[in-house]
């Protein structure tokens, strides 16, 4: 049964039939039947999904809808919101996870059959997996022993045999007593974290289940959870999850401050294996999730927001056998760990917040350091993470640069060097993590057992593996650079410092009236010697290059009489077979290079990143064009042996010309004309969007098409080494600037 609140967008219904959004607006003008709107805004209303689909089947206009994509739409629409509907799809992925054969029996019938049975279902799964959480989760539902299933189902649950499915303690103080298992078997006994002391002997009642005149709990979601069945039949209930709420984050890039998950897995390595971690600002899970799991694992997490501790529970549990325990509420004030000591704490805090609690914790025993400054809420998540730490555990937080040069925070600054505690402070590259344009540091912290003699902190500066425009630092660069520094320099004896990028600083030179801790403050310059020779050796390609523009500029312009070609349309070569049209933007599971709009825009090699995600990623291969659909420009790059393999970037449009109807040069070419750009171009409030589909081309023999692609080819080679010509004179610029006021560069 179709979820009758379910509801889509006009883009999500240009989707659902394969079509542009100007045809949907154009169907709801044309066609008197058009569901009407029953949400949304005047300018951006919502329609029923299952009225929608009803009156694209009924006029023929509903394409093959890819499942995921009608998944998506399920949740997307869900009139509890998309959070909700993420929980509730992700507290059924776990329970087919652990118990698949309970699913299948209790799903057997009705959408009322399953939203009765979920409750008890879930219960039994989620009460040992996440302990106190379940109540977050399901709230207002009865225990598992009130409701009652199927033989069927009872049968199902007995005869499981899976190996993988093994309970796991509870975590600290949830001491709740054997529960009778809803299908038949009995529940699992909790017990206590080790790592944790027991803090609430008493278990949390579970309210009855509701009245039977009452509509059952999930029966909004059924078909939604059904949906993410299909989904885990396919790729696995881990991956489903992970799609859906990749997906969701996508789809709302300013409601969330994400860690990459190129810097998590990098943090993670940099704290070492561990049995308990904590991460107390969780968001989404990403640091957790990028811990190695080891057997009898213990992973804590704590978010101000409850849905956001419910999805990272859920995350965790799915993607591990770890024990999870995950709390919902401020962590500074009201922290839901007080007694963990753990051995490794992650956290990427919220930066430059006033309203930390300042005022009423000033008393507070977390405080070993000193009383952070309200303008220091970053002091004070470095102070918590030191405070759950076990003595000899490691902390890491990434932190903004301000925190590390602040004077309202040098006395902690000092104090931490003074006790051994500080141990490291890593700059990043530009565009590591957001906010993008600011380069992050990444602090290594360790509770110290006992001071040492001569401490010393290790300072670095990775800036010069930044990427170029908006595709990211070379993260496998970053990654080498930062653990073979950190491994040397924990190592016994001193390391050897590398001229502008690690530095090992006995804490004594930091401890001045400022305390500053910039790393590129105190490293030394790259060697004296390379500079004078680098910039020698860019002089002599910047006059090769020249040279090669000179020779490659066209040649004088011969008149011709206009030219009426007839016309077709990209849209239509694709519907005849003359090529194919794929959009870019999905990371699939293999680590590839990623071909982004901005090294389309600057004609440079794949230099971008995305997320692991379960759909396969689009790969570039000769011959390849790739078209941006953002930002107005008139550009179009023919793919080449250089770039090819690359997984295809967000807002790319790559069409796949066969060889015996059209030249890819000639098809390059006539997509870069300004009228053709502008007639196929649309316009909102902030960004021009180009729609390929409309974009024209004249119908030519092939052999003409050879002549117009090989005129083509050349002018693209000369503005290629133009712009080679420019970033090498910036670059001979910027080092006669850098060498002449550093003494490096003789004046004469």
């Amino acid at each position: 049964m179709q979820d009758q609140a379910t509801e889509v967008t006009a883009a999500g219904i240009a989707r659902l039939a394969g079509v542009g959004r100007a045809a949907v607006s154009n169907w709801r003008r044309r066609h008197a039947d058009f569901p009407k709107p029953v949400g949304g805004t005047e300018t951006s209303p919502s329609f029923a999904l299952a009225e929608v689909e009803a009156w694209l089947r009924k006029q023929g206009k509903l394409a093959e809808v890819p499942l995921r994509e009608r998944v998506w739409q399920l949740l997307a629409g869900h009139p509890e919101g998309p959070l909700t509907a993420l929980v509730h799809a992700g507290c059924a992925l776990l329970l087919i996870h652990e118990r698949p054969t309970v699913w299948l029996a209790a799903s057997a019938g009705s959408d009322e059959r399953l939203a009765r049975l979920l409750p008890g279902a879930l219960a039994q799964v989620l009460t040992p997996r996440l302990g106190e959480l379940t109540a977050v989760l399901l709230p207002g539902l009865g225990t598992p022993g009130d409701v009652n299933t199927p033989d069927d189902a009872q049968a199902a649950d007995r005869g499981s045999t899976d190996p993988g499915v093994n309970t796991v303690p509870t975590g600290p103080g949830v001491n709740t007593p054997d529960i009778p298992d809803a299908f038949g078997t009995p529940g699992a006994s909790n017990t206590p974290d080790p790592a944790v002391a027991p803090a609430n002997p008493t278990a949390p009642t579970t309210p009855a289940v509701p009245a039977a005149d009452t509509p059952p709990p999930f029966l909004s979601s059924v078909p939604l959870l059904r949906g993410a069945a299909e989904l885990a039949a396919e790729a696995g209930a881990r991956q489903a999850f992970e799609f859906l709420l990749g997906r969701h984050l996508d789809a709302n890039p300013r409601q969330y401050t994400l860690t990459p998950a190129e810097l998590a897995a990098l943090m993670a390595d940099l704290a070492g294996p561990a049995r308990t971690v904590l991460d107390p600002a969780c968001g989404t899970g990403a640091l957790l999730r990028a811990v190695d799991t080891r057997p009898e694992q213990w992973l804590h997490a704590q978010d101000s927001a409850p849905d956001l501790a419910a999805l990272t529970a859920l995350r965790l549990a799915l993607h591990s056998r770890a024990g999870v325990r995950a709390a919902a509420g401020d962590t500074l004030r009201a922290d839901a760990f007080p007694e963990l000591r753990a051995d490794v704490v992650l956290c990427h805090p919220p930066f430059n917040e006033r309203n930390w609690g300042h005022d009423e914790l000033a008393y507070d025993p977390r405080w070993e350091y000193g009383f952070p400054a309200r303008t220091e809420s970053e002091l004070a998540w470095v102070q918590h993470a030191l405070a759950r730490l076990a003595d000899g555990g490691t902390a890491v937080l990434l932190m903004p640069p301000a925190a590390a040069s602040r004077r309202s925070g040098r006395r902690i600054r000092a104090d931490l060097l003074r006790r051994g505690a500080l141990r490291a402070v890593l700059a990043l590259p530009v565009g590591a993590a957001p906010p993008y344009n600011i380069p992050l540091h990444v602090w290594v912290l360790r509770r110290p057992e006992r001071n040492p003699a001569s401490p010393e902190v290790l300072l670095m500066d990775t800036g010069q593996f930044a990427g170029e425009g908006r595709g990211g630092p070379d993260w496998a660069a970053v990654r080498e650079a930062v653990l073979g520094a950190w491994r040397a320099f924990t190592r016994p004896g001193r390391p050897a410092e590398r001229p502008g990028l690690a530095r090992s600083v006995p804490v004594i030179e930091l401890l001045d009236d400022d305390v500053d801790l910039a790393p590129a403050r105190h490293l030394p310059p790259p060697a004296v010697a390379d500079g004078a020779e680098q910039l020698a050796a860019v002089r002599e390609r910047l006059g090769e290059t020249l040279r090669l523009t000179t020779d490659l500029t066209p040649p004088a312009a011969d008149p011709a009489p206009p030219v009426r070609w007839p016309l077709t349309t990209i849209g239509e070569l694709a519907r005849a077979g003359a090529l194919v049209m794929r959009t870019g933007g999905n990371g699939g599971h293999a680590r590839l290079p990623v071909l982004t709009d901005t090294d389309v825009l600057s004609a440079t090699a794949p230099s971008g990143t995305l997320p692991e995600s379960d759909e396969a990623a689009v790969l570039t291969e000769p011959g390849d064009v790739v078209v941006p659909v953002l930002g107005g420009g008139s550009v179009a790059r023919v793919i080449e042996e250089a770039a090819a393999g690359a997984a295809l970037g967000r807002n790319l449009v790559l069409l796949r010309p066969d060889p015996t109807a059209l030249d890819p040069w000639f098809l390059a070419g006539f997509l870069r004309g300004t009228a053709n750009n502008r007639q196929a171009s649309s316009y909102a409030s902030t960004a021009t969007r180009l729609d390929v589909r409309r974009l024209q081309l004249p119908r030519l023999p092939l052999e003409e098409q050879r002549r117009y692609g090989a005129r083509f080819h050349a002018l693209d080679e000369f503005e290629r080494t133009l712009r080679h010509a420019s970033r090498l004179g910036d670059q001979l610029v910027r080092g006669m600037y850098d060498g002449l006021t550093d003494g490096t560069v003789a004046p004469d």
